[in-house]
């Protein structure tokens, strides 16, 4: 089984309550979260990718394959307001921990999550060095997605593949990077901090016929030829399937993402990220390096 977990704020709208805690602290905060606990919070950033991995469940027969796990700052107490958004938002979202204050990553490996989603980045990081990847989603405006078929988009170096070939083009350029590649082109790339969860994603869409398949991966990347061929290679090593393959060469990832309509994108890099949620839900993957 597929476990998520996520925190509140990634999954829902928190602004206007992190808002209130900022400029007036804990107990005004708790105050206006249990004022506001009948009110139902607006989606989050990472809301699309979590509904329609939950539908999934419905499609697959006498199986439970993706479960969320709820992970919040908030108490019990606070907290009450997101578990009646969950209910009113119709979320299969049963397990949750609310650590009052203190950082909910510390229980994600323990509810065997595969990947962490918050919006705080030490958050993150320190889900990472507890095994378990993660990644930052990226504060945007309202998420917008039209379609029921779950689209995830994946960056290549340091997210699905590891950081070896990233290093050799930022240290020494992009025409070593590319000799590199041509190089090692027969030899497989190692898996990134992203790969279990490609791997999952893969687990899943093997259960549908390809054409009926409500699940589409796309890989977006800035390499090019000569180095697309080790990629293709790879993913033929690892027998995992990437439905859409581009190889951009530089250009801005963004405007190929919105073509796409990603329910969310994954990439290392913080000017990518910034640029694609603009247009789509992103998360910024966390390296330890």
């Amino acid at each position: 089984m597929l476990v998520i977990g996520i925190t509140s704020r990634a999954l829902f709208d928190l602004d206007e309550s992190h808002k209130v805690y900022e400029d007036k602290g804990l107990e005004a905060y708790r105050d206006y979260q249990i004022s506001k606990e009948n009110e139902a919070l607006l989606p989050g950033q990472a809301y699309p990718l979590v509904t329609k991995l939950l539908d999934l469940n419905k499609r697959i027969k006498n199986e439970r394959s993706v479960e969320v796990v709820l992970l919040s700052r908030n108490s019990a107490d606070t907290g009450l307001r997101i578990f009646n958004s969950i209910e009113h938002h119709n979320l299969d979202i049963k397990r949750a921990a609310f650590c009052g204050g203190n950082s909910p990553h510390t229980y994600a490996k323990a509810f065997g999550a595969h990947l962490f989603l918050s919006s705080e980045y030490t958050d993150c990081k320190m889900a990472l060095k507890n095994g378990v990847a993660a990644a930052r989603i990226i504060p945007a405006g309202v998420p917008k997605t039209v379609e029921s078929q779950l689209k995830i988009a994946f960056d290549g170096d340091s997210v699905i593949f590891s950081d070896e070939s990233q290093e050799i083009f930022d240290t020494h350029g992009l025409e070593r990077f590319d000799k590199n590649e041509k190089d090692l082109a027969k030899k497989p790339l190692l898996g990134g901090p992203f790969k279990p969860f490609l791997s999952h994603m893969h687990k899943l869409q093997s259960l549908f016929p390809q054409s009926e398949c409500p699940i589409r991966i796309a890989l977006v990347t800035a390499r090019s030829a000569p180095s697309h061929e080790r990629v293709i290679r790879t993913l033929r090593e690892w027998q995992i399937r990437i439905d859409e393959c581009l190889f951009l060469g530089g250009l801005k990832k963004v405007d190929f993402l919105k073509v796409y309509k990603a329910d969310i994108f994954f990439d290392d890099q913080i000017e990518n990220c910034d640029l694609a949620s603009e247009e789509v839900p992103t998360g910024q993957v966390v390296n330890l390096k």
